[in-house]
């Protein structure tokens, strides 16, 4: 039996960890996550997704803050584990912990390396407006989702798809890549293809800021944008000096002349002009209340003709 340190964070890693947990021919010895977080308005201390996976499954479970310090790599070599699987843990290893096990640390990445390294390839994917993105099993090294590629599976992206449904479809396919190629990497039978460094890219952590609108961009790039950042942030923008969130839009056919960003009613339908283009509304959440549609909005005049989104408070 393949004795497995596993490392995630989010809802995205949890569906390897149930993978594993529950395949007869692994044994996950220990689950790194990061420490509880603060949650919601009340800020109450949350356990992460993986770290609840793990405590139904009766694994024990270790948060470091970091691994800077020698007393957390001596605890993880105390399991004397043949592999790590890592996804989405959110933390650097040091090569201390990368060289430590026989078949080393072995990463879930959510997109086609060398295409899109860093922390948030599945939402930069659609707001890029890519086609097809996928999961990278890689074998980790010191860089930054460098290192060696083992298996790849693409996906091809939907006209339709948003940051969420595209998280939860590479979550899978993410654990089904992962169990079709672990044997390979424990019996020695895996290939480790390095990545062409001319064709690397790199994405950033989203920040909240990202996600606030500016309507001199076209429509296309708009209605990206929502799609991206539905699920978090959620994309944003202001109205008569308050936040609104925008959840659903699309490019109309239909397009209006006017200052970007503002709002045209035609047909109990709401569009609001861009740099190029126009978009419509499909579905809104005004500061303090729920998500609304577009029609309930007009009835509830929470929005009017000629009224403006803009990208500043005031």
């Amino acid at each position: 039996m393949t004795r497995v340190i596993y490392m995630g964070t989010p809802d995205f890693a949890v569906g390897p960890l149930k993978a594993l947990a529950e395949d007869s021919s692994y044994e996950v010895v220990l689950t790194v996550t990061r420490p509880d977080a603060p949650v919601g308005r009340k800020q109450i201390l949350t356990p992460s997704p993986v770290k609840e996976t793990a405590m139904e499954y009766g694994i024990s479970v270790f948060q470091p803050v970091n691994f800077k310090t020698g007393e957390n790599i001596e605890y993880l070599r105390r399991f004397g584990a043949d592999v790590m699987v890592v996804a989405a843990y959110g933390n650097i290893l040091p090569e201390a912990v990368l060289d430590m096990v026989p078949f080393g640390c072995i990463n879930i990445h959510a997109s086609l390396l060398p295409k899109y390294r860093g922390a948030a390839p599945i939402q930069w994917a659609i707001i890029n407006g890519e086609e097809k993105t996928g999961v990278t099993i890689m074998k980790m090294d010191k860089g930054v989702d460098t290192g060696d590629i083992i298996s790849q599976r693409e996906y091809v992206i939907r006209p339709d798809e948003t940051g969420a449904s595209l998280f939860d479809r590479l979550s899978v396919t993410g654990t089904e890549l992962l169990m079709d190629t672990l044997p390979d990497i424990v019996s020695g039978k895996a290939g480790f293809i390095k990545q062409d460094e001319t064709l690397a890219s790199k994405v950033g952590m989203i920040k909240k800021s990202d996600a606030l609108l500016d309507f001199s961009m076209t429509a296309s790039e708009l209605e990206r944008r929502v799609r991206g950042f539905y699920g978090w942030p959620v994309a944003y923008t202001y109205l008569r000096g308050k936040s609104v969130k925008l959840h659903e839009a699309k490019v109309s056919e239909s397009d209006f002349s006017g200052e970007s960003g503002k709002v045209f009613i035609s047909d109990g339908r709401v569009f609001v002009c861009c740099g190029k283009g126009s978009l419509e509304i499909l579905r809104l959440q005004p500061e303090g209340k729920k998500p609304l549609s577009a029609s309930d909005c007009l009835n509830g005049r929470v929005i009017k003709e000629g009224d403006r989104f803009d990208s500043r408070i005031a």
